[in-house]
């Protein structure tokens, strides 16, 4: 079972935990009910209202997983939290490279972490932001959804943290390597994976070159490969390519 510590408020669970991995088993749970400076990915912020979300970070010590496949762990902890929220919520996708949507809104951002000491992850943070109870979004975020705005009704956010923070423990327990159980993880990535449909969908290139593409897979490192109408395909890094949605 995960070992949890609350901090009341804190800058950054995955910064507050990254300064005591060292001396914390892995499994530990930072969790708080504030936030002040969240971090998201493309180093964009997390908004998140006083104790009505789950904000938390997950420890995860010398994982069985070569360096070159460190994505296998953004698919496992993507696929936990897809499995402990459909408890609540039905059709929820994963938009690459580990946001949780539902329909074309944003549920949920997991930031991960790894510190690589030679040819191994030493250890992983694994940090996750649930939209629950919020109602009211202020910042510029364009599609944030939480659970209380679709199911029309509050929900235990302690209920939620134990229960994600469980299936991300099941997901992750990388004890040895082995290719067929990677393989069938990364399938199951792929089956929950938005717009990975068979559709053309618009997207922007880094430069702002908007073009229109379908998802045919994503790589072992993590890059996303996406087949233009024109039956070209390429492979995108986080950074190089961006999901084009209408705000609705």
């Amino acid at each position: 079972m995960p070992r949890y510590i609350l901090v009341h408020s804190t800058a950054s669970t995955n910064t507050y935990l990254s300064k005591m991995a060292m001396m914390l088993p892995t499994g530990t749970v930072i969790h708080t009910t504030h936030q002040t400076e969240g971090r998201g990915q493309r180093g964009n912020s997390w908004e998140s209202e006083p104790g009505k979300n789950v904000l938390f970070s997950m420890l995860l010590k010398k994982p069985a997983v070569p360096v070159a496949s460190q994505f296998a762990i953004s698919e496992a902890v993507a696929v936990a939290v897809v499995e402990a929220l459909s408890k609540y919520v039905e059709g929820l996708k994963i938009k690459w490279p580990n946001d949780i949507y539902y329909k074309d809104k944003k549920l949920c951002g997991i930031l991960i972490e790894h510190s690589i000491m030679g040819a191994g992850i030493n250890h992983s943070i694994l940090g996750v932001g649930i939209n629950v109870n919020q109602q009211v979004f202020v910042s510029d975020a364009p599609n944030p959804v939480s659970l209380a705005q679709i199911m029309g009704k509050e929900v235990d956010v302690e209920e939620v943290l134990h229960g994600v923070c469980e299936a991300i423990e099941r997901r992750c327990a990388f004890d040895t390597y082995d290719t067929n159980e990677y393989a069938k993880l990364h399938n199951e990535f792929l089956s929950l994976l938005y717009r990975h449909d068979g559709k053309f969908y618009p997207y922007a290139k880094a430069d702002g070159l908007r073009f229109n593409a379908k998802i045919r897979d994503v790589e072992q490192f993590g890059l996303l490969v996406l087949e233009d109408e024109n039956g070209e395909s390429n492979s995108y890094a986080f950074k190089e390519v961006q999901f084009i949605i209408e705000n609705k």
